[in-house]
């Protein structure tokens, strides 16, 4: 009996501290979102809906061993090595499950979502993580937690296999080990369902019982996530997105696109001028003064927002950087998880790059890390950049993190590339900034001094002052009344949602800047920032040889925006937010205008389906263009 008193001991540990790192992580969110933890209420309900997905993943550990213990029993085999094998497969299993648990927690409060398969993205980019890991005090702490965790682990264990299996004796006889091992299986088994019902095991769909999409994530466990999102993406009806019947996306594209208007004022700039666009790393609309003056931390980009054209409800495709070089560049939507970018086989796109170079401008990119990061040096080269300058291009001396040079530098040295340029042909230029990207180093630099003590602040302060620091430069130089500038984000970054996905995540600004053309206006249209591309050709009457996903918003009105989230679809109107769960099939409607929590699903079934029939077709449109 004292098997199975390991096995009780086993699962019983591990489960208190699975429970342990679930509270943590509640903890750690909450400090960054601003909200009181309470362990009442819908969070012990929580807490139970995670002992369940904490069970499956203790029986999936323990399943092995159960079935060598049970062998062990009937056939005698009181080999120390044996069971020995037992117990440090075990111990491994679990310490791995931990480590994910404590990574878990930053990315939870990063991403308000947890672990998945899309971290894997990441891999082939080995040490570029571990430097960014190990410069972030935060991640090296949840590091040496887990080696705490693991360190106690271990000798907590060691003490338990002395005790049990060890001295476990003889065996008990046929009589007792029959029952106990067909009572093991059956409890195994029905454990790693998670569920006693005949359709279906446990899904992540389980865990969201409530309207409050913290309370439901927090019952997941981020080794199921990550297991379940790394099977989905490996299914071969999950490697090309089949959402809605494909002629019906091509006519909801056709028809349903936009709605045409004639604008007040025409805006036509005159041929042959330059072109920057500046993708800011994370600037969601909250760091800005936009819709809160007194908590901005960009005062400079506060004031360059009231002289040009502004949309102020501009959304991002989707939650990574890649999505927003993708999307902005290419005017094509994120499609769920798919990571273009990484493909064996580079797609080629059409968008305001080709359009740029077709036009004879020089066409350049310019980054501050290494440009192998996710594979950005050449897919930009593949699509029609003729020039990257990134990380190995600078001053090895101005090199100060994982991130390469900060934004200061990386823009300074874009003017240069601009300012080399004297054969008389004009230029097209990207500037990804990227300090405001974890792990924060904020530099000394002349000039420059934040307000704000907490580093995540400061560097936002420090973006910020960097934007202006250029535009300062610019100003000096023969091209600047002859360069339309475009700013807006790669993506957003999360803050306290209310909803299923956080709104801060994919609500970014987006501004036409050009003074001695462009008049200051602010328009609350919704934008998307695929929209960029076909709205600066327009400015400058150019066509692209092919069609995007993305449209001129000078002359045409989406009646949706819509966003993906790695396995979740978002979609809003001008008062409703629709969310799908592409794993689970979960939908939900909110009224967000009014910032109403209450699931209107079954109240406005209609409006539910006439957004997500919008979304799901230009996203199943966007995958034909790409592949084929």
């Amino acid at each position: 009996m004292k098997r199975l008193g390991y096995l009780l001991q086993v699962y019983a540990i591990g489960i208190v501290i699975f429970t342990l790192f679930r509270i943590g992580c509640s903890v750690v969110y909450c400090m960054g979102a601003g909200l009181p933890f309470e362990l009442s209420g819908l969070y012990l309900k929580a807490l139970l809906m995670g002992w369940r997905f904490d069970t499956v993943i203790s029986c999936y550990v323990l399943s092995l061993p159960i079935i060598l213990l049970i062998i062990g029993e009937f056939c005698s085999i009181k080999s120390k090595i044996y069971h020995g094998v037992i117990h440090y497969y075990v111990l491994v299993c679990y310490i791995v499950c931990f480590f994910a648990c404590a990574a878990d927690i930053p990315y939870f409060s990063y991403n308000f979502a947890r672990l998945s398969a899309s971290t894997l993205n990441y891999a082939d980019s080995f040490a570029m993580v571990v430097s960014m890991i190990a410069n972030e005090p935060s991640y090296v702490a949840y590091f040496f937690v887990f080696l705490v965790v693991a360190a106690g682990y271990c000798v907590l264990m060691r003490w338990v296999y002395r005790h049990t299996l060890m001295s476990a004796g003889d065996r008990v006889g046929w009589r007792w080990s029959i029952p106990t091992a067909l009572v093991l299986i059956l409890f195994c088994i029905l454990g790693m369902r998670g569920r006693l019902e005949a359709k279906s095991p446990i899904r992540t769909g389980t865990a969201y019982f409530c309207n409050d999409p913290y309370i439901n994530q927090i019952g997941l466990n981020p080794v199921f996530t990550f297991v379940k999102s790394y099977q989905d993406n490996n299914k071969d009806r999950n490697k090309r997105i089949d959402l809605i019947d494909a002629e019906l996306a091509e006519q909801v594209y056709r028809t349903e696109l936009c709605e045409a208007y004639q604008p007040d004022a025409e805006i036509c700039l005159p041929d042959g001028m330059n072109v920057v666009v500046v993708l800011m790393e994370s600037m969601t609309v909250a760091k800005t003064g936009l819709f809160d003056a007194e908590h901005s931390l960009t005062p400079h980009l506060d004031s360059l927002m009231q002289q040009g054209l502004l949309f102020d409800h501009t959304f991002s495709a989707g939650i990574h950087t890649y999505n927003g070089i993708y999307s902005a560049l290419y005017s094509q939507p994120a499609l769920l998880g798919l990571y273009l970018m990484k493909r064996t086989v580079l797609p080629k796109l059409e968008g305001l790059p080709h359009a740029m170079k077709a036009s004879g401008r020089h066409t350049f990119f310019a980054m501050t890390h290494d440009q192998e990061f996710d594979n950005m040096g050449g897919f930009l080269k593949a699509n029609a950049f003729e020039t990257v300058l990134s990380q190995e291009h600078y001053p090895q001396s101005e090199v100060v993190g994982t991130w390469g040079v900060p934004d200061h530098c990386m823009l300074m040295h874009a003017i240069e590339q601009m300012n080399s340029y004297n054969d008389g042909k004009p230029f097209f230029a990207c500037l990804l900034t990227c300090s405001d990207h974890g792990p924060y180093i904020v530099p000394e630099v002349d000039g420059f001094s934040p307000k704000h003590q907490k580093i995540d602040s400061a560097v936002v302060e420090y973006a910020d002052w960097s934007i202006n620091a250029f535009l300062q430069q610019a100003r000096k130089c023969s091209w600047f009344d002859n360069t339309l500038f475009v700013f807006l984000a790669d993506h957003g970054a999360s803050r306290k949602s209310d909803y299923d996905m956080s709104l801060m995540y994919n609500h970014i600004p987006m501004l036409f800047y050009c003074p001695k053309y462009i008049k200051p206006e602010c328009r609350n249209d919704l934008a998307l920032q695929i929209d960029m591309g076909p709205t600066v050709m327009a400015m400058m009457r150019l066509n692209t040889q092919k069609p995007t996903l993305g449209i001129d918003l000078l002359h045409q009105r989406r009646p949706y925006a819509y966003f993906s989230a790695d396995d979740k679809i978002g979609v809003l109107s001008h008062n409703y937010f629709y969310v799908y769960h592409a794993d689970s099939k979960i939908e939900r409607l909110y009224h967000y205008s009014d910032n109403d929590i209450t699931d209107y699903m079954q109240a406005y079934p209609d409006t539910a389906a006439a957004m997500q029939r919008y979304a799901f077709s230009m996203v199943q449109v966007s995958q034909r263009m790409v592949f084929e």
